[in-house]
């Protein structure tokens, strides 16, 4: 009869044991623990292991790729070992994109994980010691730097959920030896057999070679990989002082960039441009911004898309603009509309949100309650600024203002019967010199920021009438 309780006979199992445990330990005790099993033997040992150290707090989640033609069957396969041992269990089937076949169903069974986490639940993964140290050499040989060397982390703490991978320490030759011990059930899936993918490929071809020339090969990768763990924590503390001596997470401004050595400027490039992503742009990425965008000519507008990012350069700074916000000028159609205003009002624009107050210098109260024009700039408009003397060309203005060119498109001239009284812009209402123009009158005055706005560095930029 099969046993559905782990032994702990070798010294490395009691080890094991006593690590994990402590682990176990170290999570807040509401902790609650969702396990990835494809039903593979390295994640049915998991599931018994989990059982037999905390039944009480786990459950476990199978995801169909729909890759293969028996994949439904294995779900069930895990449905019915999950019963066994009285786990709940969710079989979950995901649809893979097109592309490259391995990313695309990493990416999809990470989002049905992120689906079905439950709050105070860490997703648990039956990664092992091989499975690093193939991590390792494959992204060695993909150019990978710090991070992607790195590998994975034992407890790996992300902004969506954390994942905990307790095996991490154990070789797949131990895994395999416990479970045969235990003659616990699992079922194989020929892909991990299929040399079309490139860990498979390592896994059949090119480890054996490697292992028979170099013996301690894995635990040497694995060595690196917790070396490279440190100089990652190490180069983060580095990263986060030079981030925050050079911007924010939207914008960076050159000088202070330019003041760092070229290793630096390289590596603070790569994390702000990562962001809340798991993973840093490429290298390449990281050329073309210094090249196309920080070190273009002063006269060009240039930007670079890069994963649902543009990277504009505006006066001497650098910003990351989500792609929604700057081609919102090319989605967004701004037309002329007739609009009534009444004191104390708010009037929701483009621009921002404003509201209609009383003002010691303002439009006169005889136009509230009338029909009054709000048009989009359209260039060549000429204005009067109240403060200002003579006419000056509006573009001129919002230079002056040092207004984001991506912003340009929210501003709104408002007028009666073909008199400007003013000017809706992201940084304000500007009153125009006119007849309407009076001392106890009412302004709209910006209530909110707009939403796609950008704070610079530097204090805000409002036009001084």
């Amino acid at each position: 009869m099969r046993s559905t309780l782990p032994t702990f006979n070798e010294v490395w199992q009691r080890q094991l044991r006593s690590r994990v445990l402590k682990q176990l330990q170290d999570f807040p005790a509401e902790t609650k623990f969702l396990i990835g099993c494809s039903g593979g033997i390295d994640s049915m040992l998991l599931l018994h292991l989990m059982f037999f150290l905390c039944p009480e707090k786990i459950r476990a989640i199978y995801v169909d790729h729909q890759l293969q033609s028996l994949s439904s069957s294995w779900g069930e396969f895990v449905r019915a070992e999950c019963a066994t041992l009285n786990i709940p269990c969710i079989v979950q089937a995901v649809h893979v994109a097109e592309g490259n076949l391995e990313q695309q169903a990493r990416q999809s069974r990470y989002q049905a994980y992120q689906q079905h986490l439950q709050d105070n639940e860490i997703l648990v993964l039956a990664h092992h010691q091989q499975d690093q140290a193939e991590t390792l050499m494959l992204r060695l040989l993909s150019g990978a730097g710090v991070d992607g060397l790195s590998a994975m982390k034992r407890v790996d703490v992300r902004e969506e959920f954390s994942i905990w991978r307790p095996l991490l320490d154990i070789s797949r030759e131990q895994i395999c030896q416990w479970a045969h011990d235990l003659n616990i059930s699992h079922i194989e899936d020929p892909t991990n057999l299929d040399t079309h993918y490139d860990r498979a490929w390592a896994r059949q071809s090119v480890w054996p070679l490697l292992t028979e020339r170099f013996p301690k090969m894995q635990s040497a990768l694995v060595r690196t990989s917790d070396l490279m763990q440190d100089a990652q924590s190490i180069l983060q503390d580095v990263l986060h002082q030079d981030l925050a001596a050079c911007g924010t997470a939207d914008v960076l401004s050159l000088a202070q960039l330019m003041s760092l050595s070229v290793a630096r400027q390289r590596q603070l490039l790569s994390y702000w441009m990562k962001g809340d992503s798991q993973y840093r742009p490429s290298f390449d990425m990281v050329e073309r911004i210094q090249r196309e965008v920080i070190h273009a000519k002063a006269d060009a507008q240039a930007a670079l898309h890069c994963q649902g990012y543009y990277y504009v350069r505006y006066q001497q700074q650098l910003y990351r603009l989500k792609a929604a916000d700057y081609l919102a000028e090319q989605q967004q159609k701004n037309i002329a509309q007739s609009i009534k205003l009444h004191l104390n009002a708010r009037l929701t624009l483009p621009s921002g949100t404003f509201l209609i107050a009383s003002s010691a210098m303002g439009l006169s109260a005889e136009l509230l309650n009338t029909d009054l024009k709000l048009t989009p700039r359209e260039g060549g408009e000429k204005i009067h600024l109240q403060g200002r003397v003579g006419t000056w060309p509006l573009k001129k203005a919002i230079q002056e203002a040092q207004i984001f060119p991506w912003q340009r498109h929210t501003i709104q001239i408002l007028s009666k019967d073909n008199v400007i009284l003013g000017v809706f812009t992201p940084n304000g209402f500007w009153l125009a010199a006119s007849a309407y123009c009076v001392a106890d009158g009412w302004l709209p005055l910006r209530s909110f920021q707009p939403e796609n706005s950008t704070t610079s560095i530097k204090h805000e930029c409002s036009f001084k009438l």
